[in-house]
């Protein structure tokens, strides 16, 4: 599967582009603002992208209105079309957002069980309708709003009519836009029986579809099976990410990743490839969160060195700041241009050294180094080893350990190292080591 060799990057488009939240109705083609940005990308080293939702919407995407229609605020289909073939040339395969557990109150098939009530051919796509109760929106009816939200209609994933109109839009999708993947919003709340008809369907129209689907908690082989899904995201180890830092404990995140990937029989996830992030558009920026701004570089370097598909996004990886009590405006910004600096130069570095190993893309997981502030982990493969190290210290650290191994070269910087003695590693310091001896 081509997902578990790429380095992702998240465009949040209605923020990226600029859109008004709510839906004016007006027209403009912002969607094209990514072209601009198609350089930036490539020299980071991404080759896969995933936009958050595209489709014609009331207002922050996931309140679906049609999901044939690129939003107005972004443009036309053909519009993203040019963006989609553009990405396809340099080479970046295209994830779009599947929300299909609820719509907006805008589809016009909610909208005609409101007219219409119980003569409408629609009652019976919603989960739960009521007509004997009333929504806060005053409709004269009850509907079943998700999680409380009542500008969030539930589908009814049961209905056969709806499962095939969802279908059609995926296959209209790949038709149209040539599409490489879904990301399943709250997939975690998904009928798992759409799920499995959703794979069946996908492999049947396109070979290598990749299904992400969004987890939050729970055991993730729930959906994350050679029936359901190719990949979850591992929100787990995303706390565990930046805390470790934060709390000098890299006990968290290593315990986690050994629940996860470690070498015993019980291990939940070993084998599979989750996506992993520092951030994304529902939480603070991880610049936000870090209590020391040197740790900024080694916890990327932790996310490209565990095991997983790491997703960058966008704004992140220059350092920008945003924190999720400020609202959505503040982690999903417009910028006009990409900026080019040293943190964003070190990410590139990380997503080559990830695509060009086989052990960091494949490779098992077996712990050699935990201290508070030090992690040194290996990633095996097919004879590959690479040695993951991190020093969260201000203060370099001497390094003893059995790595089977005398002589290392560090995938990042090109420098040989002998491990005869132990190995010092500088204050604040990252390595990916690749065995030659």
């Amino acid at each position: 599967m081509w997902a578990y060799e790429s380095v992702f990057y998240q465009i949040y488009p209605m923020g990226f582009c600029g859109a008004p939240f709510e839906n004016d109705g007006v027209e403009e083609p912002r969607i094209l603002h990514v072209l601009d940005w198609i350089p930036h990308i490539k020299n980071l080293g991404c080759n896969a992208i995933y936009f958050s939702p595209v489709f014609e919407s009331d207002t922050h995407g996931y309140n679906t209105r049609d999901y044939r229609l690129i939003d107005k605020r972004l443009g036309t289909n053909e519009d993203f079309k040019v963006v989609c073939d553009a990405l396809h040339q340099k080479g970046i395969r295209v994830v779009l957002d599947g929300v299909f557990n609820h719509v907006g109150r805008g589809f016009e098939p909610f909208q005609d069980v409101v007219r219409n009530r119980e003569r409408s051919p629609y009652v019976n796509w919603f989960y739960r309708i009521d007509f004997g109760g009333n929504s806060p929106y005053n409709d004269g009816l009850w509907y079943e709003g998700w999680e409380g939200n009542y500008d969030l209609v539930k589908l009814n994933l049961k209905n056969e009519e709806v499962v095939q109109y969802l279908l059609e839009s995926v296959e209209f999708w790949m038709k149209e836009f040539d599409i490489d993947g879904l990301r399943l919003d709250v997939a975690y709340s998904l009928d798992e029986n759409f799920v499995r008809r959703l794979r069946s369907f996908c492999d049947s129209k396109k070979q290598d579809f990749f299904l992400l689907g969004e987890m939050l908690h729970g055991d993730y082989n729930r959906l994350m099976n050679d029936s359901m899904l190719h990949s979850a995201t591992n929100y787990e180890c995303y706390k565990g990410l930046f805390s470790s830092f934060n709390c000098m404990n890299m006990f968290e995140i290593i315990h986690s990743l050994k629940r996860q990937f470690g070498p015993e029989n019980w291990t939940l996830y070993k084998g599979k490839h989750l996506l992993t992030f520092v951030d994304n558009h529902d939480v603070s920026r991880v610049a936000s969160i870090l209590e020391n701004k040197k740790h900024l570089p080694l916890v990327y370097a932790l996310m490209f060195g565990m095991p997983g598909i790491p997703c960058v996004y966008y704004g992140s990886e220059w350092g920008t700041r945003g924190e999720k009590k400020d609202g959505d405006p503040s982690l999903r910004p417009y910028f006009t241009e990409p900026v080019e600096n040293g943190m964003s130069e070190w990410v590139a570095l990380l997503a080559e050294a990830k695509k060009s190993s086989r052990a960091l893309n494949y490779g098992d997981f077996f712990t050699h180094v935990l201290t508070n502030r030090q992690c040194i982990f290996e990633r095996a493969v097919d004879g590959e080893r690479v040695l993951v190290a991190i020093n969260a210290d201000e203060q370099s650290f001497m390094a003893h350990f059995q790595a089977r191994a005398s002589k290392v070269v560090d995938l990042i910087s090109g420098e040989e190292k002998s491990l005869e003695g132990g190995v010092e590693m500088s204050g604040y310091s990252a390595y990916f080591w690749k065995v030659l001896i």
